[in-house]
C-alpha cells in the first residue's frame, strides 16, 4: 500500500511537530501530505536524519521502478506505472517497440533495419509514431563479429539499444564498448549473475532478469539490488501467450496490489520468439501493449504492421481523462499573406487537423487561430464557456495575428454563430464573419469569400 500523510508525518523531525517552513509549508504536516501525494521531494526538508531520508525514499518509491535505457534525447523510460487497468487512472510510459537485428544477418540486411527505424515515422495528431530501440543478438559464435554490428550500431545511430548474448564474457566485452550509451544487457540468469554483478557494479547499466518462472526472479532481483543494481527490467520466460499474459499479470498485480518490491520492476517481451510468422508476431505484439510489458521485441515490421501497433500503444496510453490537443497558436496553412483570411477553431486535435485539412483543400493560404478549450471541440468549447467572445478577443490580441493579418475579417464556425455579437464588442476593430457550420464546407466556402473581397 502507497504510503499516506499521516504516516509520513510521524517520521518528520519532532514527531511532525517542528513546522521550521524551511520547506516551504505552513506546518510539518502540510509538507507530509504533499509528499505523499508525489508533489514534492524529500530533499526538501533540510532536518531530516539520513537513516530516516532513506527509509522514506524506500517507502514512498514508485511501486513499479523507473527504468531508463539509453542516453540524451532518445532514451527509453520504462516502468513507474501505477495502476493495473488503464480506466482506474492512467499508463504512463509507453512500451518500447524493438526491432531485433542478429550477428549472423548480412551486412545489407542489418544495414536495412536500421535504416528501417530511422525511417518508419509516422505524423499523427501532432505526433511522431515511431519504433524505439534496436535489440542486438550474439548469434554467429564470432566475438568480433558481434562486436562489429555494436560499433556500426554506435556510429550510425542514437536510439537506445539492447545488448543480447548467452555469453557473458561476449555480452561484457560488448557492453565496454559502448557504456556510456547506457544499453539494456540481456540477460541476467541465476548461472551469470556475479560475474554481471562483477563486470558493471563499476558502471551501472539497466539489465535483464530472466528466469524460467516469476519466482525465481525474486532472489535474482533481491541480490542485484544489494549489490547496488536496481535499474531492471524482468524476462518471466514463456512458452506461450497464455503463460506470458499470466506471468505479466501475476508480476503487476504483485508489484501494485501488494507492493511487493522484489517484483517492482517493468518486463519484457518477445514476440518474436513465440510466433510463426509476422502476423502472428505484430498480433502477440498487440497484446502485449495491452499487458503490460515496457519492452516488446520484434523480428522484423513494415509500414502496414508497424502502423496499427503503433496506434494502438498510442491510444491505450493515452491519460483517458484528458482530450488529445494542439498547442494555442497561430498556424500557416499554406504561405498566407496580410491579405490572406482569419478563421479561428478549438485546439482538440481532431477539430485541428480537420480544419487545418479542409483550408489546405481549399487552396487559399490562410491564418488559422487556434483557441486554447482545454482539448474540447468547438461546441463543447463554447457551453463550457471557454470558447466565447470574452475569451477569444484577449486571445487574439495576444497572438500576433494583427501584426500578420491586415484584412481585420475574423471567420467564425457557423456553430457558434451566436458568439458573433460578443466579438464584435470585444473587437471592435475586427468584422465577425460567420462561416460553414461543417468543415467539409470550407473548400467550397474560402474561395468564393476570397473572391467576394477582391471584387
Amino acid at each position: 500500500m502507497a504510503l499516506k500523510g499521516t504516516d509520513v508525518v510521524k517520521r518528520l523531525p519532532d514527531g511532525g511537530k517542528k513546522n521550521c517552513r524551511e520547506c516551504g509549508f505552513p506546518t510539518c504536516f502540510a509538507f507530509a501530505m504533499k509528499l505523499a501525494g508525489g508533489g514534492v521531494s524529500l530533499d526538501k526538508c533540510p532536518h531530516l536524519p539520513a537513516d530516516v531520508k532513506a527509509e522514506l525514499e524506500e517507502a514512498l518509491a514508485p511501486p513499479i521502478k523507473l527504468v531508463t535505457i539509453g542516453s540524451g534525447d532518445k532514451a527509453l523510460r520504462i516502468g513507474n506505472e501505477e495502476v493495473v487497468y488503464r480506466h482506474e487512472k492512467t499508463f504512463v510510459h509507453q512500451p518500447g517497440i524493438a526491432l531485433r537485428i542478429t550477428d549472423k544477418e548480412p551486412d545489407a540486411k542489418v544495414d536495412e533495419k536500421i535504416k528501417k527505424l530511422k525511417d518508419l515515422q509516422f505524423p499523427w495528431v501532432g505526433l511522431t509514431l515511431k519504433a524505439n530501440l534496436l535489440a542486438l543478438r550474439f548469434e554467429s559464435g564470432d566475438k568480433a563479429r558481434y562486436e562489429a554490428l555494436v560499433k556500426k550500431v554506435c556510429e550510425q545511430t542514437n536510439v537506445p539499444f539492447i545488448l543480447s548474448s548467452e555469453d557473458v564474457d561476449v555480452l561484457l566485452s560488448a557492453y565496454r564498448l559502448c557504456s556510456n550509451r547506457r544499453p539494456l544487457l540481456y540477460p541476467v540468469t541465476k548461472d551469470n549473475i556475479d560475474k554481471v554483478i562483477a563486470g558493471v557494479k563499476s558502471a551501472p547499466t539497466p539489465l535483464v532478469v530472466k528466469a524460467n518462472s516469476v519466482e525465481e526472479l525474486i532472489p535474482m532481483t533481491t541480490k542485484l539490488k544489494e549489490a547496488g543494481l536496481d535499474e531492471l527490467v524482468l524476462d518471466p520466460v514463456s512458452k506461450n501467450m497464455q503463460e506470458a499474459i499470466k506471468n505479466q499479470t501475476l508480476i503487476r498485480r504483485a508489484a501494485l496490489k501488494q507492493n511487493f518490491r522484489p517484483l517492482g520492476y517493468p518486463t519484457i517481451g518477445f514476440p518474436c520468439y513465440m510466433a510463426k510468422d509476422e502476423i502472428r508476431e505484430i498480433l502477440l505484439a498487440a497484446i502485449f501493449v495491452a499487458k503490460y510489458p515496457g519492452i516488446i521485441v520484434l523480428n522484423d515490421f513494415d509500414a502496414s504492421s508497424l502502423l496499427p501497433l503503433l496506434v494502438q500503444r498510442l491510444n491505450i496510453y493515452t491519460d483517458p481523462r484528458i482530450p488529445m490537443s494542439v498547442e494555442q497558436k497561430v498556424y500557416e496553412i499554406g504561405e498566407p499573406t496580410a491579405d490572406s483570411p482569419v478563421l479561428i477553431t478549438s485546439n482538440w486535435a481532431l477539430t485541428y487537423f480537420i480544419v487545418a485539412s479542409e483550408i489546405e483543400g481549399s487552396k487559399v493560404p490562410s491564418w488559422l487561430l487556434v483557441k486554447d478549450t482545454e482539448g474540447l471541440g468547438v461546441l463543447t468549447g463554447w457551453a463550457a464557456g471557454k470558447f466565447s467572445g470574452d475569451s477569444i478577443g484577449p486571445f487574439l490580441k495576444k497572438s500576433g495575428i494583427e501584426d500578420k493579418a491586415k484584412t481585420r475579417k475574423l471567420v467564425i464556425p457557423g456553430k457558434v454563430a451566436r458568439i458573433k455579437g460578443e466579438l464584435e464588442e470585444a473587437l471592435p476593430d475586427w468584422e465577425i464573419i460567420v462561416g460553414p457550420r461543417e468543415a467539409s464546407e470550407i473548400p467550397a466556402y474560402l474561395p468564393g469569400l476570397v473572391q467576394k473581397w477582391k471584387n
